[in-house]
């Protein structure tokens, strides 16, 4: 019989085969089972329902039972793409949607960096004052920016008068297509900037505080440290805000239909779920609101997948 080490050579167990590597496959889904039968309950049926009604005849008339629903196939969608107007909309959205995405994001990772830099007491005040912004309801947020920025009693032309800007007098911020959405934007930073402050002030946190002390040791400006130390290490953070931020401000209603009256003057500050309430509620033309909304949907969904194959291309993991 052989001795030494050549005969105390144990070979790896092999990872297992056969039904029970399937079972511990299938774990996780048993655990999110729950969670994806309440998803699918909320989610799959209203979106089948809107796909649905994207392909019907579906007016005023059919919902009073005047007339019975026809089938239009591609009808619906043929007339919403060949409406100039979508295209103006859809154009208006996307530039919109990307400003605030990137104001939002630019303004939240700033003020989580000044959290990181600052005492604990005014650290509490700019953590309670964001999550004020971030609690404050569309509508009332909306509300209260329309005052501060109205041209017989709002403060702000009043104190830009005062300033010796004369041409702010009585100055209509919502008349103007660019003002109304310079002034939308502002608003949407305001209420949307405290989600991706905490998550990222989270994650910095969460970042051992040796390898920021080297950076600054070795003369790295506040910017290099979170370019080329902090944004890398909180890349899967910066991807989950960047995500919700696109859904959120894509699919914006409240602040344009609020702040604009509907739309702006001759529609100028249309986007496209404004749009599509006017076509389904205000037109009663629900068939083509529904084309819209699976438009808008298609378009979301394509976004997120792109966004995450480049980072997976990049070896990120998600």
């Amino acid at each position: 019989m052989r001795s030494g080490p050549r005969a105390a050579r144990v070979r790896p167990r092999a990872a297992p085969r056969g039904p029970a590597r399937r079972h511990g496959g299938w774990t996780p889904w048993l655990y999110l089972a729950p969670a994806l039968a309440v998803l699918g309950a909320l989610l799959v049926y209203p979106i089948y329902q809107l796909g649905l009604i994207s392909f019907l005849e579906y007016t005023q008339a059919q919902v009073s039972g005047g007339r019975p629903t026809t089938f239009q196939g591609l009808g619906n969608y043929a007339a919403l793409f060949g409406d100039g107007e979508f295209w103006s909309v859809l154009l208006a959205t996307v530039f919109f949607a990307a400003a605030c995405v990137l104001a939002t994001l630019a303004t939240g990772c700033a003020l989580a960096v000044l959290l990181t830099r600052v005492r604990a007491l005014p650290r509490l005040a700019l953590m309670l004052a964001g999550l004020g912004a971030w609690a404050t309801p569309a509508i009332t947020g909306s509300t209260v920016w329309l005052f501060l920025f109205d041209p017989d009693f709002g403060p702000v032309d009043k104190v830009l008068t005062t300033l010796g800007l004369s041409g702010f007098a009585d100055f209509s911020w919502t008349y103007d297509r660019y003002t109304a959405f310079a002034l939308v934007l502002l608003e949407v930073v305001w209420c949307s900037f405290p989600f991706v402050m905490v998550t990222v002030y989270a994650g910095i946190r969460a970042v051992p505080a040796e390898i920021v002390e080297a950076a600054s040791l070795d003369g790295a400006s506040a910017w290099r440290i979170w370019r080329g130390v902090l944004a890398p290490m909180l890349r899967p953070i910066l991807v989950v805000v960047t995500l919700q931020s696109v859904i959120w401000d894509f699919k914006l209603f409240t602040q344009i239909y609020v702040m604009t009256d509907g739309g702006g003057v001759a529609r100028q500050n249309l986007v496209l779920n404004v749009y599509a309430y006017q076509r389904a509620f205000a037109s009663s033309q629900y068939s083509l609101g529904a084309a819209i909304g699976v438009v808008m949907l298609l378009l979301l969904l394509g976004v997120t997948l792109v966004y995450l194959r480049l980072l997976r291309r990049q070896g990120e993991e998600l």
